[in-house]
């Protein structure tokens, strides 16, 4: 059996490689790679949710040791999951077997300049519109008019189905609070040395250029 390379040794032959690449390609090619695990996360929970949709989430997160190694997790949600930065959310069809972007909220620095910035190029538009609804409460709103559906978050879901949930046997708790993310569970899904590749996150200046 050939022993698997370790994240350590990934991350040091990445930087040790002066190749120059095309921004352009690494991004076709990030965004190609992200969308075929999205869907094999979906079709993996094809039998475990009884629904005909549910979310598939992608969450990012640096690693704490290594500092050029970037972390992807995905996984599947009944609800609409909470926004929050370095976050992808698919909506994933059983019937069709397709899925299609929800939203995705870049870095939290990236966020504070696309919502502080009167104007913005073009291709930042649609996530500056994400952006605002985050920061102006109304995120899942705004998400369900976008999109055309009408999922419930987990709170909302809760809500509106209290008294049917108690009548079946579920007992009352405490309300929910929020969750701190444990980016110690992430497991390494794929790395990206990020000396060399640049995703979505150029720097903006005060006009939204790149």
């Amino acid at each position: 059996m050939k022993k698997r390379k370790t994240a350590g040794e990934l991350s040091l032959k990445a930087s040790s490689d002066n190749t120059i690449y095309d921004p352009l390609e690494i991004g076709h090619a990030l965004t190609e790679d992200i969308i075929q695990q999205a869907l094999e996360c979906g079709e993996s929970h094809r039998h475990k949710l009884d629904e005909p949709e549910y979310f598939v989430v992608m969450v990012k997160a640096s690693d704490n040791l290594i500092k050029c190694v970037l972390r992807k997790k995905f996984y599947a949600w009944l609800y609409l999951p909470s926004p929050r930065p370095e976050q992808t959310v698919f909506l994933f069809n059983k019937i069709t077997g397709k899925i299609k972007r929800c939203w995705s909220l870049p870095s939290a620095h990236i966020m504070e300049q696309l919502y502080l910035s009167p104007y913005v190029a073009d291709k930042w538009k649609l996530t500056k519109g994400w952006v605002h609804a985050f920061y102006d409460g109304y995120f899942w709103q705004h998400i369900r008019k976008e999109c055309n559906f009408d999922h419930l978050s987990e709170i909302e879901y809760l809500k509106t189905h209290r008294q049917k949930l108690i009548d079946a046997g579920a007992k009352e708790g405490p309300p929910l609070g929020a969750e701190a993310f444990d980016f110690s569970k992430v497991k390494v899904d794929h790395i990206v040395n990020t000396k060399t590749a640049h995703d979505f996150e150029p720097v903006l200046n005060n006009l939204g250029e790149t």
